[in-house]
């Protein structure tokens, strides 16, 4: 991910009220993976896969983030 996506995800959770720790509970996901991602520190955190890097780069596409439908974290609608 890059920083401008890191920084809406920070802003929507602000925006939402929320913690990490919150957003860590609501996706199952251990809280130092989510520091590690939205800080991109070690490790994988929020890494894209070369190959999908590769896809972007060679289409000058890039990835942005937008606010969905109103709900809870974590839950999806369909």
């Amino acid at each position: 991910m890059n920083e401008e996506i890191r920084a809406q995800v920070d802003a929507r959770l602000k925006e939402k009220g929320l913690s990490r720790a919150d957003l860590a509970r609501a996706t199952g996901i251990h809280p130092n993976a989510i520091t590690r991602a939205l800080n991109n520190t070690g490790g994988r955190g929020g890494n894209l896969p070369p190959v999908w890097v590769a896809i972007l780069e060679a289409l000058d596409l890039r990835l942005t983030v937008a606010p969905g439908q109103e709900g809870k974290p974590g839950e999806g609608k369909t």
